[in-house]
């Protein structure tokens, strides 16, 4: 079996594996990258729909790292290290220029994935680091507290250090199938059970489906259960085949997952959070009055987006040719609640299939903040979504890939 020598053998191409790659090139190493799909950062491709929100405009490392709840703190170390200006400074001193949306989600301005990967694809072949693709590791052999050699079909790939950047379970077409979890557990590691987040969810009502595809803005989205909030946010959503996506929901999503599993779990969409329910029945009665020769069907584009119209009528139990002049009081009091509190039963989370990262992972406990090197292994870095950490939608987490990644690739070279 042919044996090749390397400072540090990274396992996984995602984007915290590629960053750590080019740390640790440009700190002097002599890297391999190896990657079981035939190209590197696929999952890159998908994210922010195609478009890769790279990151988020929120420039404090501690308000940053205050999205991520108790587990931010073990970010800090990275993100002082390699943080949002670094990340944007990085993109820009590399050709890729970005652009800030709302909500502070940073992308490329072309609006297109596809020019991250190239990025790194050809800062790795100008970098000269080796890339393997295709790549089955049959196993790692580890002796003691140090690993020893990774063992391919035909190769075994000695290092100095080790880094694992395999990602969580979330879409596992794209290869994030769990070996990290494995290989870590068998050196000795805790692994925090993986759970998918950032995911839709699903509800019982099977008239959601006629809704598929709006899109809402503006809404105020409320999780119950026992008759009591639990959570709240505000700003945009999107009806899918069988249930709910968007930003709100994807946020939500961990909280309704932990509350799914103590039960019966509701949510009530408000589709006018900037009015009351005085201050609506007034828009109501005035529209009703305005147009009172009109079908209701045709006076409630005033209120609401076309799609939701005939679900609406049909739950109030309204006649959607009935002229405002005859819609009675309990009928408008009927429709005004709907538009406040428009009740669905959450059904369940969708899964790994569609969640957009893991929670759960490697525990912290077991990796040193100040270099991500394991507290177990002591050749072993990790970097990426393989640890135990998960933000909000916006471009958090890809941060953690990026600032994680390059403290652990600088670490390692230097080590």
């Amino acid at each position: 079996m042919q044996t090749e020598k390397y400072d540090l053998a990274i396992i996984g191409a995602g984007p915290a594996g590629m960053m750590a790659a080019l740390r640790a090139s440009e700190c002097g190493a002599n890297v391999v990258l190896l990657e079981k799909n035939h190209v590197p950062g696929i999952k890159l491709l998908m994210t922010g729909k195609e478009r890769c929100n790279i990151t988020n405009a929120e420039t404090d490392p501690r308000k940053f790292a205050a999205n991520f709840g108790k587990n931010g703190k073990f970010l800090l170390t990275a993100f002082y290290r390699f943080g949002i200006e670094e990340t944007i400074d990085f993109f820009h001193n590399n050709n890729l220029k970005t652009k800030t949306e709302r909500g502070g989600r940073i992308f490329p301005e072309s609006d297109k994935s596809k020019d991250v990967q190239n990025l790194f694809l050809r800062l790795i072949k100008k970098n000269n680091i080796t890339l393997l693709t295709g790549c089955r590791i049959k196993k790692i052999s580890q002796n003691q507290n140090m690993i020893e050699k990774i063992i391919l079909d035909n190769t075994e790939i000695k290092a100095e250090n080790y880094l694992i950047s395999t990602g969580g379970l979330s879409y596992p077409l794209t290869g994030s199938t769990g070996e990290g979890y494995k290989w870590a557990e068998q050196m000795g590691h805790a692994i925090i059970k993986p759970e998918p987040a950032l995911t839709p969810v699903s509800v019982k009502e099977k008239w959601v489906k006629e809704l598929e595809g709006l899109s809402l803005k503006n809404v105020r989205i409320s999780v119950y259960q026992n008759n009591k909030k639990q959570d709240d946010r505000f700003g945009e959503a999107l009806f899918t085949g069988n249930g709910l996506s968007g930003p709100i929901i994807l946020d939500m999503s961990k909280s309704i997952g932990k509350l799914l599993a103590n039960g019966k779990t509701g949510l009530f969409i408000d589709f006018k959070p900037a009015l009351d329910f005085n201050i609506l029945d007034k828009r109501i009665l005035r529209d009703l009055e305005k147009y009172n020769n009109r079908s209701i069907k045709n006076i409630l584009p005033e209120l609401l987006p076309k799609k939701l119209i005939p679900v609406m009528l049909e739950l109030a139990k309204v006649d959607p040719d009935k002229k405002g002049h005859s819609i009675t009081k309990d009928e408008r009091k009927k429709l005004r609640l709907l538009l406040k509190e428009f009740s669905l039963t959450i059904k369940g989370l969708s899964g790994f299939n569609k969640a957009i990262i893991t929670t759960g992972g490697i525990s912290l406990r077991e990796v040193d903040p100040k270099t991500m090197r394991s507290r177990i292994v002591n050749n072993l870095y990790f970097a990426g979504e393989i640890l135990d950490i998960d933000g909000p939608t916006g471009g958090y987490n890809l941060q953690v890939c990026w600032s994680t990644g390059y403290l652990a690739g600088e670490s390692a070279a230097k080590n």
